[in-house]
């Protein structure tokens, strides 16, 4: 995620329309209470209250979490997102087995959670950080609850919560609202992609934003995103999972990501001294972030103008086409490969590593071992190292494609070699 070089955006809005009451009581419901419209209940640090309300200028109603403490307080959870209550009968209950329900003016189910184990006695509890957890009332262990909004949620990504494949079977995703007023699933999505090993925003089938893979230390595409005073993260990947998660080293900073409406993840943090939000960093940041902007073996480059241009030793493929601005189709290479002779490859620094539709990982291969295993496969079109802490290790290996989405920095990206002539490498 880029870092925001301009001052912060003030974000001017509320996040309801109605005004909420609180109540005196506990974080925890058992099967024998529920909530009605018109009464909380509160976390027991006071972080988060739960209960209805109604999104922006809609009177509809909804079940769901939101920021306590602070004025603006945003909703960070929505329990019937796609069935609105028409007014203030709504009821919210924990039933024996353990299973939230929901139920609107017809005293009819419209919500409700699903467990694949039984509860003894169940209470469904609101933690600190913003979680609604269902476990036995005698059991705080988090590794035995039955249900949790952590692996529901709706377009806000918390700390302490895993996006990604972080289970075989669950898969956890960020899906943006509709509108404002609107709390319903929309067009974008963020998630992992467990193959590739990078964030991406999806544009409901058609790929928006990806972050380039994970490389040890951070994503090549997100060079900006590092280790700061405020939060650290964490990429977790094997053949089962692969997951991205980050926790706060101050957790009296409030902050959190959001999926908007129109397919930007951006950081917010509350800043107590104006009593408003900041967009704390953005992505897609700028135009260079937009998915395959300058076609195959073309390099993005916000620091120019035009942004596109070919990679060195590549020229565009149409080039009546380049000089209108369309770059859609990308480059070639000037000279082509001719494997009998004997091809090598050509190092393009600090950029973002490309996509692969077929490509290998290999973690136990040195970058020697890795040219030389490229080298022997004429399909193999480029590789990179896929670890870069300390001086490099693993192997990223692009086969039997052309390399798209390729941005350029001026530093902090990473190294990337790509299969030429042995003319033009010089072999």
């Amino acid at each position: 995620m880029k870092r925001l070089i301009a001052l912060p955006i003030l974000l001017f809005f509320s996040c309801f329309t109605s005004s909420f009451t609180t109540s005196s009581a506990a974080d925890t419901i058992a099967a024998n209470q529920n909530i009605t419209d018109g009464k909380t209940i509160v976390s027991s640090g006071g972080n988060y209250e739960m209960g209805f309300f109604s999104p922006g200028n809609s009177t509809r109603r909804y079940f769901g979490i939101w920021y306590n403490k602070i004025s603006k307080g945003r909703v960070v959870w929505v329990a019937n997102r796609e069935t609105p209550i028409a007014n203030k009968s709504g009821v919210f209950k924990v039933d024996e087995r353990g299973i939230l329900m929901l139920y609107n003016q017809n005293n009819s189910v419209i919500w409700s959670s699903n467990s694949s184990r039984q509860a003894r006695n169940p209470v469904a509890q609101l933690l600190e950080t913003g979680n609604l957890v269902v476990r036995n009332v005698d059991d705080n262990s988090l590794e035995n609850i039955f249900w949790q909004s952590f692996h529901h949620p709706g377009n806000t990504f918390l700390p302490g919560m895993k996006v990604g494949r972080i289970a075989p079977g669950l898969d956890v995703i960020i899906s943006s609202w509709k509108s404002a007023d609107d709390p319903s699933p929309g067009k974008y999505v963020f998630e992992v992609d467990p193959k590739r090993l990078e964030l991406v925003v999806n544009d409901n089938s058609d790929l928006r934003s990806r972050s380039g893979p994970w490389n040890g230390i951070g994503f090549s595409g997100l060079p900006y995103l590092k280790p700061d005073p405020i939060y650290n993260y964490t990429f977790v990947f094997n053949d089962e999972i692969a997951y991205f998660t980050y926790d706060l080293f101050n957790i009296s900073v409030i902050t959190t990501l959001v999926l908007y409406e129109d397919g930007v993840m951006n950081r917010l943090t509350w800043i107590d001294r104006i009593n408003n939000w900041i967009v704390y960093a953005s992505a897609p940041a700028d135009n260079c972030d937009n998915y395959n902007l300058c076609g195959a073996y073309g390099r993005c480059n916000i620091g120019t103008s035009p942004a596109c241009s070919c990679l060195n030793r590549f020229v565009p493929k149409n080039q009546a086409q380049w000089q209108m601005a369309d770059w859609s189709g990308g480059c070639i290479r000037r000279t082509p490969l001719d494997c009998k002779i004997g091809d090598g490859f050509i190092k393009y620094s600090n950029v973002k590593l490309p996509q692969g539709n077929n490509w290998m990982v290999n973690i136990s291969m040195t970058t020697e071992e890795c040219r030389a295993e490229c080298l022997k496969n004429c399909s193999c079109m480029a590789y990179a190292n896929s670890d870069l802490r300390g001086k490099g290790s693993g192997c990223f290996l692009w086969f039997d494609q052309d390399l798209i989405d390729i941005r350029q920095y001026t530093d902090d990206g990473q190294d990337l070699y790509i299969r030429m002539a042995a003319s033009e490498a010089g072999n």
